[in-house]
């Protein structure tokens, strides 16, 4: 059985996570929080030896991105704009209120913004092309919670929980047998699947 395994990871926190604003597709960088847990996720992420290291094409995935690679004595392979956040639309910038709750649309989601079927779709067919690209291999993705929240509730056929900045995501491909979740928020999910 050829396994692919990816870690995938959130970016660090930025000023507008540490403030409870909707980022989307807005480029907010990371702040000193952000790049100290960027640093801090080398540890989890050192027990394994990386085929390729990719991101997301905004800043504080691709910045965290970098700063993991160096703490592994690695490169970043390449952006992947695919891989770039759910875009929030207008709602992008605001915090719970009055002013973001006029933008909900009934079912979930915000008026103008990318539906969470169409960020599911996007983010799972570009790890899906990363599993062929790699097949066998130990990709490390980093990219953004609600894009991976999304695509990973998808490819496993239940619903997760928010994921936390900078922790260890892991999971496995397989090109007949689909996805299985390992870790979850740096916790163990199910067993070990042996590679």
């Amino acid at each position: 059985m050829t396994l692919t395994t990816f870690a995938l990871v959130r970016h660090g926190q930025t000023d507008w996570n540490a403030q409870r604003r909707l980022q989307g597709s807005t480029d907010i960088p990371l702040n000193d929080v952000g790049r100290g847990q960027a640093r801090d996720a080398v540890a989890a992420l050192s027990g394994y030896e990386w085929d390729a290291i990719v991101s997301s094409p905004l800043s504080r995935a691709a910045e965290t991105a970098n700063l993991i690679a160096a703490g592994l004595g690695l490169i970043v392979a390449r952006r992947v704009p695919e891989l770039a956040e759910r875009s929030f639309g207008p709602a992008e910038g605001l915090q719970a209120g009055p002013e973001l709750d006029a933008l909900r649309i009934p079912g979930g989601g915000f008026h103008g913004a990318e539906s969470e079927d169409q960020a599911a779709s996007r983010g799972l067919a570009s790890l899906e092309a990363l599993a062929e690209e790699f097949r066998g291999g130990r990709v490390l993705v980093v990219a953004h919670g609600t894009l991976l929240r999304v695509s990973l509730s998808r490819a496993i056929g239940r619903t997760l929980e928010s994921i936390d900045n900078a922790v260890l995501n892991l999971a496995h491909h397989h090109a007949v047998d689909g996805w299985q979740l390992e870790y979850f928020n740096g916790e163990p999910v199910m067993a070990a699947v042996p590679a």
